[in-house]
């Protein structure tokens, strides 16, 4: 059965909380496999007083986080990794195709590519309207 949680249900599984939960609700996956998630992006993110007040751009790192938060779901979601956490380790060939401004709604997919141990390496893609924004192989360790 597919992988669908909303927000207080993301909550039971992640440690993040305000204003760093940037995942609103999984969509699909399989748990220890791969995971999409959605972020609604609103003009009022705490990130936007500073980034930028003239022109707001969702920071990049953000949007790197945003898709580790999706890929520690996919891994927290394992029954055996239920209570532990995920470090981000390594973001390698990260690219960012295109500006996320309020009123986007982003789609993040985390596909977990290699597993070794606590030792994980996940391939990621933030879209916005069909649209790539971002895409990155993210590497963690689960502790």
């Amino acid at each position: 059965m597919a992988m669908q949680y909303d927000s207080n249900q993301i909550a039971a599984i992640l440690p993040h909380r305000y204003p760093f939960a940037l995942v609103d609700k999984i969509v699909d996956g399989e748990p220890g496999l791969w995971a999409k998630g959605v972020k609604c992006v609103t003009v009022n993110e705490p990130f936007f007083q500073g980034h930028f007040p003239q022109k707001h751009v969702m920071p990049g790192v953000l949007l790197i986080e945003a898709l580790a938060q999706v890929g520690g779901v996919a891994v927290l979601a394992l029954p055996e990794n239920r209570g532990k956490l995920a470090f981000l380790g390594r973001v390698k060939d990260a690219r960012f195709k295109r500006q996320v401004v309020p009123g986007d709604v982003v789609e993040l997919e985390c596909r977990l590519t290699r597993q070794k141990g606590p030792i994980g390496v996940g391939e990621c893609t933030a879209k916005v309207d069909g649209e790539t924004a971002v895409t990155a192989e993210l590497t963690f360790a689960i502790g």
